[in-house]
Parts: structure tokens; C-alpha cells; sequence
């Protein structure tokens, strides 16, 4: 039963949760200063990538013809790709346009130096932490609406069950038209007045699936944990993606997947790679899932019995969180002569490639550089071959700062949502269970925990919460 407050205790309640709130501010703060996050360029960095943006010079090969648009989150600035589709007799053309920022970012340069040291741009609750200074990423190599813009464009001649049958990639001026969010595609689409590039982008996007289904590829497509920050407070907010996003992210997989294949016939590149997952833990797993009542039948792709879990029930969420060690051991494979062994990745069920996000991922930018030269006929520069071996432990220690950052932060944010309910009772679904305990999912707020005590997976249980310690992100639950 909910108490009614009393005006006394209003008063207190202003003054604690504004307490809070600055506890909180001063532990992301406190984060950042331990993981050693730059506060802003230096200064020569600043002044080299100024002075890219003052002398570049648009590309010779004009394509403002073709209606571009972009499509990510509200309010993004820093917008790598841009997309048109057409029909093309029984097939389509797709055209993919990608941010041209090796022309802002002189080899070996102050510019180049720092993005090597950084590796991508950083996400934290407070703010992000560019990989470029923002008159790069957010304005001269940024495919903003209305301004004509250096890309790499990619256009692909798609058959009638969206099979690739040529590919073409070019350094040419574009123009985009409109940046759109997703929520406005979607809503275009599913209301019929969507035009016929992103009427064909659902269309292209289910036949690649249909596709992706048939290599035996997967998806996990974990429901997102994002924090937002609103009205000066940071929330935990639980969003599963939207179709347009998958089918979107179909456009920038069938560009990787060219790009790989681009790389390994030319001999020479940089791929994301990720081994299958060993038979003790598709053994492990089965046996995990037929606990949970969702057993997974023999001779079913793991890609589609992943598609069909309902992340809506208790049992379903358990079992998506433990398809988690199925997807383990992705990495970054360079060469230069004969191609890795095994380039396949895994989850994609095909050799792949990150290639679509050059302003927030340093090694983008290599691979663009790499297919340009290869599918132009032209020996890949010098400085890009040398680089090529050194960016999968740049990238790895990137990534592994990136997953500190995020842990930390959602732990900070988790303690201060629920700080003011230690006493409190939850009902939670256990995710995973060992011996003596597991981890537990909250339904409000969203918030997962260890909780020790005897648990099995897809359990629904009750818990009190007897901790929540903000400067530390400590939260502790007993079983009830």
C-alpha cells in the first residue's frame, strides 16, 4: 500500500534527492578521473584538425543527385552513414554512403596520433568522449542535412532475394536530404507514407534476413539498457529495438560482409572475427535452456532459435541472457598475404568487417582506405598496411575501457535509483544461476544483481534490498 506523504515530509525528500543527485554527478565524475578519460583535444590536435577542415577539398566524383538520408538516434550529430534504395528490375540498388574522414585526418598526423591512443568515442552518462575533435565529427565530416559532404559511397546490385551480385565503391560529393530518428521511420512506414527508399529499406531488410537465416547467422538482440538524463536526474531505461533498426542494421552488415570479401580477395586487411562457440558450451547451454522450458531442438540453427525466444516472459528473458556464451572471443584479425585461417564471425555466420562507422570507431577508417585502393586498383598506401597489425590491440584495450566505463556508470546510476528503497521488497526473474546463487533481473526499476542463495534459472523470485551505496555502485539484495 502506498503511504501518502506528508508535507514535512516533502521538504526532506527535495533536499535528499538533490543530495543524491550530486553524489551521483561526483562518482561519474569520479569514474571518468579513474578510467584516466581525456577532458578535451590537445592543443596541436585541435589546431592540425582545424586546419584539415580549412584546406579540404570535396571530391571530383559528384553523386548529389542520389536523395540521401540519414537515419540514427534523436539529436545525433555525428552521423556516418546516409542511405538510398531503389528498385532495379526484379532486384535493387542499394547506395550507402560513408563518412569521408581519412580526408580530415592526415597519416601520422596530431589528429591520427590521438585517435590511435583513443580507438572510439566513449559513452558516459555525463557526456561522450569524442574520437575526433567535434569540428570533425560533428560538423565537417559529419553527414548533416542540406551540406554537401566527402563520402565513401558504396552501392551494391541486389537480386531478387537480396543476394549481392556486384559492388562498387567511390569517393564522391553527396548531399543528404533529411535526418530522420528511427521512431519517424518506423512511424512512416507502418503508416503507409513512407517514400520508396525506406519502404524498400523494410523490404531489402526482411530478405536479408531471410538470408542471414539461411548461413546459419544470429542475432541476439538483448533488449538495450540505456541511461538518459532528464529534468537533472539519469534514468535506466529497457527499449527493445524496433524493426527499422534491424533492418537498417542489415544495410551496414551487407556492407561489412563486402568489405571482408573485398579484403580477402585483395590479400590485404583487417577483419572482425569471432570463433564458434565450442561444443561444451552449446552442451551447456541446451541443457540451460531445456531447465528454463524452452528447450531448443536438434538440428535448429542457434540463430533461429535465438529469434524465437519472447524476451516478454521470465523464461525467455533467462534464456536470451544466457545465449550471452555463445557470442564470446570476437576480436580483430589482420593480414597481409594469405587471409586468417578462420575469417569467418561467427554471429554473422560470414567473414565481416567494421566499416560503416568511421567517426566513432578508429578502425573504420583502415578498412575504407583499404577496399578504396583495392577495388580502385591501386597499391593500399604504405602507412595503412603498417598500421593494420598494430589496430587489433588498439581496438581490444579500446573496447575493454569502453565495458569499464559502462559497467561503472550503470552501476552508479542502478545504487542511486534505488538507494532510497533499501527495506524495500522487489519480485525479480533469476538470469543465470550458480552454486549458492545468480543473478536477478528487476522488473522496476531495471536493475540486474548477484543475490546469493539456492536459485534456477528463469525463477521468479522475491527480494529485500539491504544496500545501496552510490560512490561505489554497491547494491545488495537478499533473498526473501
Amino acid at each position: 500500500m502506498r503511504r501518502s506523504r506528508h508535507p514535512e515530509d516533502e521538504k526532506l525528500l527535495v533536499p535528499r534527492a538533490r543530495q543524491r543527485e550530486g553524489v551521483l554527478a561526483a562518482t561519474l565524475r569520479q569514474i571518468r578521473d579513474e578510467l584516466g578519460l581525456p577532458e578535451s583535444f590537445p592543443a596541436e590536435v585541435q589546431a592540425e584538425a582545424r586546419e584539415s577542415v580549412a584546406a579540404h577539398e570535396l571530391p571530383g566524383a559528384d553523386r548529389t543527385g542520389i536523395p540521401f538520408v540519414t537515419i540514427d538516434p534523436p539529436g545525433a550529430t555525428d552521423l556516418d552513414q546516409a542511405l538510398h534504395l531503389e528498385r532495379a528490375g526484379d532486384g535493387y540498388t542499394v547506395h550507402y554512403a560513408i563518412a569521408d574522414v581519412p580526408a580530415f585526418v592526415p597519416p601520422l598526423g596530431a589528429v591520427d596520433t590521438e585517435a590511435r591512443e583513443r580507438g572510439q568515442t566513449l559513452y558516459a552518462p555525463d557526456g561522450r568522449i569524442p574520437l575526433h575533435p567535434t569540428v570533425i565529427s560533428e560538423d565537417a565530416a559529419s553527414l548533416l542535412p542540406g551540406a554537401e559532404r566527402g563520402a565513401f559511397v558504396w552501392t551494391f546490385a541486389l537480386d531478387a532475394r537480396g543476394e549481392t551480385t556486384s559492388v562498387g565503391l567511390e569517393r564522391a560529393r553527396i548531399r543528404s536530404r533529411r535526418q530522420f530518428s528511427y521512431a519517424e521511420v518506423q512511424s512512416a512506414i507502418d503508416d503507409g507514407e513512407a517514400g520508396e527508399s525506406l519502404q524498400l529499406l523494410r523490404e531489402v531488410g526482411m530478405l536479408r534476413l531471410d538470408l542471414e537465416r539461411e548461413r546459419g547467422g544470429a542475432s541476439l538482440n538483448r533488449p538495450d539498457e540505456e541511461i538518459e538524463f532528464e529534468g537533472g536526474r539519469y534514468w535506466l531505461v529497457r527499449r527493445a529495438p524496433l524493426p527499422v533498426e534491424t533492418w537498417n542494421a542489415q544495410i551496414s552488415l551487407l556492407t561489412g560482409m563486402a568489405a571482408a570479401r573485398i579484403m580477402i580477395d585483395g590479400g590485404v586487411g583487417i577483419l572482425r572475427t569471432m570463433p564458434e562457440p565450442l561444443p561444451d558450451t552449446i552442451a551447456m547451454f541446451r541443457r540451460q535452456v531445456a531447465a528454463l522450458g524452452c528447450p531448443w531442438p536438434e538440428g535448429m540453427p542457434y540463430g533461429e532459435f535465438l529469434r524465437g525466444l519472447d524476451h516478454s516472459t521470465p523464461s525467455g528473458l533467462a534464456a536470451v541472457h544466457a545465449a550471452a556464451s555463445l557470442f564470446r572471443g570476437a576480436g580483430y584479425t589482420a593480414f597481409d598475404g594469405e587471409p586468417p585461417e578462420n575469417p569467418v564471425q561467427a554471429a554473422v555466420a560470414a567473414p565481416y568487417a567494421h566499416t560503416t562507422a568511421p567517426l566513432r570507431r578508429l578502425v573504420d577508417r583502415f578498412v575504407l582506405l583499404t577496399c578504396e585502393s583495392l577495388v580502385g586498383g591501386r597499391d593500399v598506401p604504405a602507412w595503412v598496411r603498417e598500421a593494420l597489425p598494430t589496430l587489433p590491440k588498439l581496438m581490444g584495450r579500446s573496447n575493454g575501457l569502453a565495458s569499464r566505463l559502462e559497467r561503472a556508470s550503470v552501476e552508479a546510476i542502478e545504487a542511486a535509483l534505488l538507494e532510497p528503497r533499501v527495506g524495500e521488497v522487489f519480485d525479480a526473474v533469476v538470469i543465470s544461476a550458480r552454486e549458492g546463487g545468480g543473478t536477478i533481473q528487476l522488473a522496476d526499476p531495471v536493475v540486474t544483481a548477484a543475490v546469493e542463495g539456492d536459485l534456477g534459472a528463469g525463477d521468479t523470485v522475491r527480494v529485500r534490498l539491504a544496500a545501496a551505496d552510490i560512490p561505489t555502485g554497491v547494491v545488495e539484495f537478499v533473498l526473501v
